[in-house]
């Protein structure tokens, strides 16, 4: 039996692109596949769900969603290990991740869908990717039906045009908070990638390739900038850090976005699903913001106080997570 993996995706999903770098990282042999017209009947025989990244495992298995896959394979691919061994650590890259896929992905699909010039690159892209015999008329066509799809839909990670201002800010000030700390680090833990630097590199990835948003990394943020480049085939130089060595840099990142927007995002929107109510409003950072509520964000949110109750008790870590305001979310909801 072969042991190459394959992995259905493309460069314009930023989980294709976190599974990918991972599976580069571990050294793990497989095979990208391009999802595209030609592909789509291998890809629906294993597939749950139509989304990517699906990886085919050599015993023929599917797994799709991105954190479980790469749960599943470090499992049997254990080193080098994908997170630290402190436990401290190893569960705020965790909190990182979770903040990548679910709030990060907030920046890629806003600015992706907000301006012209942007739906024009994007779906583009797309179009290609799907059928890449088309050009001219027929390109222009598809291009301009995956364009007003996708625009339709950026309700979905909350986008409007009253959440604009805070979605674009909030990039703007992770790009600045994390020149900081990558300017002294070569990746958010040390030395090596951990399973934070996989997730938040797949959203910013994806930002980097459209105009906009692209254009913002490059000129304010050339230290993330040449990490997004560094995490597409991503090496280990040596260990993770200690927590002492990042704190400086990296607290200000946990406070400002993951216990100042995402986790209080992320508990309304929980509050939500439960009450069964199809909008929902919370302030963040003494703004409104309102949209529908998502199952699979109140699941993963769910999942993420289960690996915290995992991790407890643990004095070090409540000691960051109060500092940084995110504590009280991650104890289950009263």
């Amino acid at each position: 039996m072969s042991d190459v993996h394959r992995i259905f995706g493309a460069e314009v999903s930023p989980y294709s692109v976190k599974v990918r770098s991972y599976l580069r990282y571990k050294g793990i042999p497989h095979r990208w596949i391009v999802r595209s017209l030609a592909t789509q009947a291998e890809f629906q025989k294993y597939a749950k769900l139509p989304l990517i990244p699906l990886v085919v495992t050599p015993e023929e298995r599917g797994l799709q969603d991105s954190t479980p896959i790469l749960e599943t394979l470090e499992a049997r691919h254990p080193k080098p290990a994908l997170q630290p061994e402190d436990p401290t650590l190893a569960f705020l890259s965790t909190l990182l991740e979770e903040f990548a896929d679910e709030w990060g992905n907030k920046w890629m699909f806003h600015y992706r869908w907000a301006r012209k010039v942007d739906q024009d690159s994007a779906a583009e892209r797309i179009a290609k990717t799907m059928a890449p015999g088309l050009a001219g008329a027929e390109l222009a066509k598809m291009a301009a039906g995956v364009a007003q799809r996708m625009v339709e839909r950026v309700w979905f990670v909350g986008s409007s045009e009253a959440t604009a201002p805070r979605i674009e800010a909030s990039y703007r000030e992770a790009l600045e908070l994390l020149e900081k700390h990558l300017a002294a680090h070569p990746y958010l833990f040390g030395q090596r990638p951990a399973l934070a630097d996989f997730g938040l590199s797949g959203q910013l990835f994806c930002c980097s390739t459209d105009p906009t948003p692209g254009r913002i990394l490059r000129e304010h943020a050339p230290s993330v900038a040449a990490w997004v480049e560094r995490m597409l085939s991503p090496g280990a130089a040596n260990g993770f850090a200690t927590w002492e060595s990042l704190a400086a840099t990296l607290e200000p990142l946990l406070a400002r976005q993951v216990g100042r927007l995402f986790l209080p995002w992320s508990d309304a929107n929980a509050r939500a699903i439960a009450a069964g109510r199809e909008e929902f409003s919370v302030t963040l950072d003494g703004a409104p913001w309102t949209q529908k509520p998502q199952k699979y964000h109140a699941k993963s949110l769910a999942e993420l106080r289960r690996k915290y109750a995992a991790a407890s008790p643990n004095a070090a870590l409540d000691a960051i997570l109060e500092r940084t305001g995110c504590l009280r979310w991650l104890r289950p909801a009263s």
